[in-house]
């Protein structure tokens, strides 16, 4: 019998395995079907190879990938970088209970994140970083307890961070940058004891840090930079021993930098620049032994520098400018020998430069401009020999440059203007074969110009004025063809301009003006193709203007004033379309004005004074519009002034001196009136009345006519600016379409800004995406700042100028701009919507990269270069974009690439206000805006190369920039290692129109700007 029981117990309990067994198989393919049918909601869930082995549920343990498995139970997913294009409301949250990791990041989810994710209290990591989330975090991940890991890094969530999130006291990196998110930093982080790293940087954050962030003792970094937090930085950070990187810069953080910052002992980093902290330096960061970076400039702090800074021995980055501090340079900079970089400038300092200050061999940049520095320069200031940048405008430094500035052989720009420095010039410098500029100028330099300047193979900025120079040019000065900039003005340097002078046909700028030279202006300038600004005033040249001078197409500034030059003006000067100012005051010449100068349209200020010019100004000046500034003083001219506001708003002043010059009713005060033409005889005026009769009541009935008819055109019209509208309070500026779009119809259709029309965000504002009556249209609202700043009278018109043109362009490559809208509320530009995004976006997905095929590619790569092209020579005056990058070249239904976003383009008037801050996208701006601001068309040119290689790499190129740069286009190029290897081998003939293209992306990337071609030619070889 009891055989028989002990049988039966065993038969029940193999049943009961089985039964279990089958129970568990049966609840995991639950879970593999669960996420299958999630699967089945990606829009290109057939297109993705890393998920084709989502197929068999009864293998997903062992096969599936990204799946992971615990007693056949799934616990981790990772399915990072897969190409999926998806949302998670149909993810399968019930059906997965035992997930611990979850790593969806890489991919282009959208939509929400749910806040189902909360059910997973087991969950350890979770990461859904790099996709394409809008709306707020959940509160409900505060459930988490278990979490260690939360990463929701580059999406568009927006709203605050939640309190809850403080709940997570097992946390040890939270990372949310790169988001939309707003309010406070929650106070609750400090309740996460455990954290080790907090990012939060690149938001809107606002409010102050609380000083709960002092608990987190355990913490390694902290970057809360790129916000709009506010308030004093906590004296509680003095706790966080074990912090390492420390970032809180571009903020509007005001009050003292607490001393209790000195007991972060392992920092290595600080950087807290760009800010409004006042105060002195606490002397208590000379305790940061370990600290190799401190970033403290665009602040407001003051008093002396400590001579504890001086014990940071392994600082390599040292960065306090921009500030208001006084008192000298500590000797104890001395102990700095590991630096590299030491920036002082733009403070109050005073007192001499410390010899220690170079004593580091790593020195590399020395910025010690814009203070009160008095003395000699030192003798140890290239010790290291590693030199490349070093500035010391704007001081009160006298005496001779140390011969040992010969030896800074690595020297790639320097800048001494605006000191005393005295000596030889000949014997002050040496040979620098890496030198790219240099300023000496507003110095007490004296001797003549050394011929070894020619040496310095690489400078393209070579500027002496304002010293005690002498002597004649030396003949080598005209074999440095890659100069751009040449300033030798101010001087006393004698002999004549020989015309060999055409062999610097990069030049862009040549200025000689207060000098003692004589002879004729040579010939040779009519080739320098690229001359912008020509001052030669203040000379001795003699004879006539060489009649060849009309073949500088880009010459917009030309002074010749203050010479002995004769004869006639030449007709060649009215063909400089470009001409803005023109100079030829003080001089000899004669004959008669030329009515040709109405072809100098663009011209502003005119002065012709102290000649010798007679006959009568021509009437044919009226219809220069852009004249605003007059002189013709002091000359033998007759007649009428022309009926044109320069001259009816020039005082008495710009015509006296003359022979008989008279002014209608209209015209400036002061003038003598201009003769009455005699009365026609009652004969004649029969006549005229019975001419004019029949011919006034033609215009009548014609006006009639056309009052009708601009009736029915009044709603064409609108495309011109629009009036306010009291009741909306809506001004809609400028539209280049059919019919007026109210304020109301794009808050509508956008939602009121709502973030789930949201589809991209720049540094003026953030895009999105709307349905019109016109059609669908991208819509950009400006942000606060950007709006603030156009609400300028000044600005605002013109911004408004630069828009008006912007919507008249017309080319198939480039975005179309419908317009402006200007509202109480909100403002915002109105374009063409592109289906497929930013070429950037498409290179980033595996997928669709591949649908982007060399021939794509190739027509995208032609197409840019056709707009710049436009842009560039088509359009007067021209347009530089300035941030040309593959977020900014869109994508149409057909791939099709137009450039987008003029965000930064400037309308380029080549004058003064084009030497601004630098602009663009990092690894796209071309290097010669790091020693001169000035904004070309080359600039384009350079990201342009940048963009193609980009193209054809399927990335950005990053350091094959560099490589492929430094060494002309070799005929025997290979593209191993350049092609993106996504696609398919080209063709043989495809291959060889790719390597034309990567040949003329390298000329692009010289760096030298005159170096590279024109999109001109490059649009016309690409034709």
């Amino acid at each position: 019998m009891r055989k028989g029981r002990s049988d039966d117990l065993k038969v029940l309990l193999i049943i009961s395995i089985i039964l279990s067994v089958s129970l568990a198989v049966s609840a995991t393919v639950s879970e593999a079907n669960a996420l299958l049918k999630w699967k089945s909601t990606f829009t290109n869930q057939t297109s993705s190879s890393k998920l084709s082995s989502w197929v068999n549920p009864n293998s997903f343990c062992s096969s599936w990938y990204g799946v992971g498995c615990e007693r056949n139970s799934i616990v981790r997913l990772n399915l990072t970088d897969t190409g999926i294009e998806g949302t998670f409301q149909d993810f399968p949250f019930s059906s997965l209970p035992n997930l611990t990791y979850v790593d969806l990041s890489m991919n282009s989810f959208s939509g929400t994140i749910s806040p189902k994710w909360g059910q997973f209290t087991k969950l350890i990591y979770f990461d859904l970083s790099i996709n394409q989330l809008v709306g707020e975090i959940p509160p409900e991940l505060g459930d988490l307890s278990n979490l260690d890991t939360l990463h929701l890094v580059e999406n568009k969530l927006n709203g605050s961070i939640p309190s809850e999130i403080g709940r997570l006291t097992k946390l040890h990196e939270i990372a949310l940058y790169d988001n939309l998110l707003t309010g406070p930093i929650p106070s609750s982080f400090g309740n996460l004891t455990n954290l080790a790293n907090l990012y939060l940087f690149i938001n809107s954050l606002s409010g102050p840090i609380p000083s709960e962030i002092g608990n987190l003792t355990k913490l390694a970094e902290l970057c809360l930079d790129r916000n709009n937090l506010s308030g004093s930085i906590p004296s509680s950070f003095g706790n966080l021993k074990n912090v390492t990187l420390l970032n809180m810069f571009a903020n509007n953080l005001t009050g003292e930098i607490p001393p209790e910052i000195g007991n972060m002992t392992k920092l290595d980093t600080l950087s807290i620049h760009t800010n409004k902290l006042s105060g002195s330096i606490p002397s208590t960061l000379g305790n940061l032994k370990t600290i190799a970076i401190l970033h403290l400039y665009g602040n407001q702090l003051s008093g002396s520098i400590p001579e504890e800074l001086g014990g940071m021995e392994a600082m390599i980055d040292l960065e306090i400018s921009e500030n208001k501090l006084t008192g000298p340079v500590p000797n104890s900079f001395g102990k700095l020998t590991q630096l590299e970089w030491l920036f002082l400038r733009d403070n109050q300092l005073s007192g001499p430069i410390p010899p220690g200050v170079a004593n580091s061999t790593e020195l590399s940049v020395l910025q010690l401009d814009t203070n009160n520095f008095t003395g000699a320069l030192p003798n140890t200031i290239c010790r290291g020999g590693k030199l490349e940048n070093l500035t010391l405008d704007n001081n009160l430094l006298e005496g001779p440059i140390p011969k040992s500035l010969k030896e800074c052989k690595s020297l790639i720009r320097a800048r001494f203007k605006g000191n005393s420095f005295s000596g030889d010039i000949s014997e002050s410098f040496g040979e620098y074969p890496t030198l790219n500029f240099i300023d000496l100028s507003n110095n007490k330099f004296h001797g003549t110009i050394s011929p070894n300047w020619e040496k310095s193979q690489k400078l393209v900025a070579f500027i002496l004025s304002n010293n005690n120079i002498s002597g004649s040019i030396p003949p080598a000065i005209w074999n440095m063809t890659q100069l751009s900039q040449l300033d030798l003005s101010s001087n006393r340097i004698t002999g004549e301009l020989p015309d060999s002078i055409s062999k610097l046909n990069r030049l862009s700028r040549l200025q000689l003006n207060n000098n003692q030279l004589s002879g004729k202006i040579p010939s040779g300038i009519r080739l320098l193709a690229n001359l912008e600004y020509l001052d030669l005033s203040s000379n001795r040249f003699n004879f006539e203007i060489p009649a060849t001078i009309n073949t500088l197409p880009r010459l917009f500034y030309m002074n010749l004033s203050r010479n002995e030059l004769d004869q006639t003006i030449p007709e060649g000067l009215t063909k400089l379309s470009q001409l803005q100012v023109l100079d030829l005051s003080y001089n000899q010449l004669d004959g008669e004005i030329s009515s040709q100068f109405s072809n100098l349209q663009n011209l502003e200020s005119l002065n012709i004074s102290h000649n010798s010019l007679s006959g009568s100004i021509p009437s044919s000046f009226r219809v220069m519009l852009a004249l605003i500034q007059i002189d013709v003083s002091f000359n033998n001219l007759s007649g009428p002034i022309p009926d044109n506001a320069a001259f009816r708003n020039a005082t008495l002043k710009a015509f006296e001196g003359n022979k008989d010059l008279c002014g209608n009713g209209n015209s400036t005060q002061g003038l003598k009136p201009c003769p009455i033409v005699a009365k026609k005889s009652k004969k004649d005026r029969s006549l005229i009345i019975f001419i004019l009769v029949p011919i006034i009541g033609a215009i009548i009935i014609l006006a009639a006519c056309a009052g009708i008819f601009i009736c029915f055109r009044k709603r064409k019209q609108q495309q011109i600016d629009e009036n306010s509208d009291s009741e909306s309070g809506e001004t809609l500026s400028i539209f280049s379409f059919d019919g007026k779009v109210r304020y109301q119809e794009i808050i509508k259709a956008t939602g009121e800004f709502d973030s789930k029309y949201l589809i991209g965000t720049g540094g003026n504002g953030k895009v999105y995406k709307a349905k019109l009556p016109q059609g669908i249209m991208a819509v950009k609202k400006l942000n606060a700042s950007t709006d603030s700043e156009i609400s300028n009278p000044t600005v605002k018109q013109e911004f408004l100028n630069e828009i008006r043109a912007l919507t008249e362009i017309r080319h198939r490559n480039v975005v179309k701009l419908f317009g402006f809208c200007s509202h109480r509320r909100n403002s915002f530009l109105v374009y063409e919507f592109m289906e497929k995004g930013s070429l950037r976006r498409v290179l980033e997905n595996d997928d669709e990269a591949k649908v982007l095929d060399w021939v794509k590619r190739i027509n995208v790569v032609k197409g840019v270069a056709h707009a710049l092209s436009y842009m560039h020579h088509d359009r007067s005056p021209a347009i530089v974009h300035r941030d040309i990058s593959s977020g900014n070249i869109l994508l149409d239904e057909n791939y099709e690439g137009k450039i987008s976003d003029f965000g930064t383009a400037k309308l380029l008037k080549p004058d003064s206000s084009n030497w601004s801050a630098v602009a663009g996208t990092y690894g796209y701006v071309a290097p010669e805006l790091a020693y001169a601001m000035k904004v070309t068309e080359k600039c384009d040119v350079y990201s342009f190369g940048v963009l193609t290689l980009e193209v054809i790499k399927g990335e950005h190129p990053g350091e094959l920039v560099s490589t492929l740069s430094s060494s002309p286009p070799d005929k025997n190029l290979s593209l191993k290692g350049i092609i993106d290897h996504r696609l398919p081998e080209p063709t043989p003939e495809m291959n060889d129109q790719i390597l034309e293209i990567v040949k003329v992306a390298l000329l692009c990337l010289h760096t030298d700007p005159q170096s590279r071609p024109t999109m001109l030619s490059i649009s016309t070889a690409f034709s």
